[in-house]
């Protein structure tokens, strides 16, 4: 069984500090994907937007797990950090996303990284949680991208939706990040550094992350480099 050691921990987190961006550099950085504030965004219309989350929750349909390599299936491992139970963990130079549990234990997911993965590093919440979130592309992808465009004023949540079935934004200082982690209809993402994105999961993991993990949870991003 795998751990997650103190020595890693350690090591990662000086990794963090030594390669996080200034909160107010990565919030004044417009997300690829998901266009920052939603409700602040020019030349759309708030009233034709999608409700933020989908009114139908659909049934999630299992990844194949065989075209996923086994180090990236759902699996419970060791853990000798410091950090308290219900502690969210992204290492994203691993592409692994732990949960701190009880006696000595997490659960590590397996995740897709996109460049903006690599974009921000800290310590934040989770301030918002959806299931099937809408989708709102920022302008810049409208322009370069006919099926962002065609969603100009929004994509609702949903099986197709690229957000997945469930989504955590995570805030720091009260403040959005534009950091995400989310599912995906892309399952052959995960254990790879996608073009665009945050942090992303098979559906049926960042489901079972999201039933275990509450609003106001902790959230680490350890540094690293594409």
């Amino acid at each position: 069984m795998s751990t997650l050691s103190r020595r890693f921990f350690l090591s990662g987190v000086l990794a963090m500090a030594a390669a996080a961006l200034p909160v107010s550099a990565a919030l004044a950085q417009q997300h690829p994907l998901y266009g920052g504030e939603e409700g602040e965004i020019m030349g759309r219309d708030p009233s034709l937007f999608p409700p933020p989350e989908s009114p139908v929750d659909f049934p999630i349909t299992p990844a194949d797990l065989d075209s996923i390599p086994e180090k990236f299936h759902r699996q419970m491992v060791h853990y000798e950090g410091m950090e308290s139970p219900g502690t969210i963990i992204v290492d994203p130079s691993k592409r692994f996303l732990y949960l701190v549990l009880e006696n000595n234990m997490a659960i590590r997911y397996g995740v897709g990284v996109g460049r903006q993965g690599f974009a921000w590093s800290g310590e934040a919440v989770v301030q918002m949680k959806r299931r099937w979130p809408r989708w709102i592309p920022p302008e810049e992808m409208t322009y370069r991208d006919a099926h962002a465009a065609e969603w100009n004023n929004g994509m609702p949540g949903g099986p197709n939706n690229p957000l997945g079935a469930r989504a955590l934004y995570l805030f720091s200082n009260g403040q959005d990040t534009l950091y995400r982690i989310h599912g995906t209809n892309e399952p052959n993402s995960i254990g790879k550094a996608m073009s665009s994105g945050c942090i992303r999961m098979l559906n049926e993991d960042v489901a079972d992350l999201f039933d275990r993990v509450p609003k106001g949870a902790k959230v680490i991003v350890l540094g690293a480099d594409i």
